[in-house]
């Protein structure tokens, strides 16, 4: 490894850093001091060895066997926040509710949207993060990433290629800042609105269980958990992987799941809905990582 001034740590168990709290080891786990020392380390890193970039683990099931290479997460340098009058400048570190508190207490509405999405600003721009009507390329000005040789690339809103749940900037790209344009609004209206969002999260969605983001991106046209409640999903067990009962497009591992459980749950979801509807839902929660074993999908 290349000399940093972050933390290097070797045979990291990454089921201890994601929702879903399954999934072995990392053989490394970087955490870069600032951008500085994330732009040399992966220039300096040897370019046989994988690299990928993880951030609160939300929307994100390792397998496992674990994951070779380096995982890279970004600390609190990458979690700062800041506006400009309009403009929001986010870390990609720092959670997407974090960033909507700040954009409220600012009087900036637009980004209320992110207090209902799990995870940090990282992911939602790798994934064009949406919910409740808005998604981020609906605020999007610019943001800042690394390619895997360590270069510096400063993006636009073309060079993104947002489109439904998907951006076209590089697997292995590392994104470190972002720039959103929000508008001025009244503080006690954004936090009302915060406050229904909050409360529809509650009562919809198993927050209170190990589970990830939604599981499955809607096809066009349908929407995900339909199709899966129509293929009798809602329930479906595997071990102790099972399809929420509150809300069919979201896993739960109910205490002792492995990874292969919740995959090959989803898996049987996606076979159920294929053979009945010619659909084939498509993964919105991130799997990396050696499966051990062949994923099969067959559940009560």
């Amino acid at each position: 490894m290349p000399s940093v001034r972050g933390r290097l740590r070797e045979n990291v168990d990454l089921s201890k850093v994601t929702w879903f709290q399954v999934g072995g080891p990392v053989d490394v786990l970087f955490k870069p001091e600032d951008e500085a020392d994330l732009e040399e380390f992966l220039k300096n890193l040897p370019r046989d060895i994988s690299v990928y970039v993880i951030g609160v683990g939300s929307n994100l099931l390792v397998r496992d066997a674990g994951m070779r290479g380096v995982v890279i997460r970004l600390g609190r340098h990458f979690a700062k926040m800041n506006h400009d009058g309009d403009k929001l400048i986010v870390g990609a570190g720092a959670l997407d509710g974090h960033v909507a508190r700040f954009a409220a207490d600012a009087g900036l509405e637009g980004a209320e949207f992110l207090s209902g999405i799990p995870g940090g600003i990282g992911g939602a721009l790798r994934m064009n993060a949406g919910a409740y009507g808005a998604d981020i390329s609906d605020i999007f000005l610019s943001a800042v990433a690394y390619d895997r040789e360590g270069n510096r690339h400063e993006l636009n809103l073309k060079d993104m290629g947002f489109s439904y749940r998907h951006t076209d900037i590089p697997n292995d790209w590392i994104f470190t800042q972002a720039i959103f344009r929000l508008a001025p609004g009244d503080r006690k209206e954004i936090l009302n609105r915060m406050a229904d969002i909050s409360r529809n999260r509650e009562e919809s969605q198993p927050i209170r269980s190990r589970t990830g983001g939604s599981t499955f991106a809607n096809p066009p046209g349908k929407k995900a958990w339909e199709l899966i409640d129509d293929v009798g999903g809602r329930g479906l067990t595997i071990g102790d992987a099972m399809v929420s009962e509150k809300h069919c497009n979201f896993l739960i591992n109910k205490g002792t799941a492995r990874a292969s459980d919740l995959e090959a749950v989803g898996e049987e979801l996606r076979r159920r809905v294929f053979v009945k509807h010619d659909t084939l839902l498509r993964w919105e929660i991130v799997r990396l990582g050696d499966a051990d074993e062949q994923i099969e999908g067959t559940g009560s």
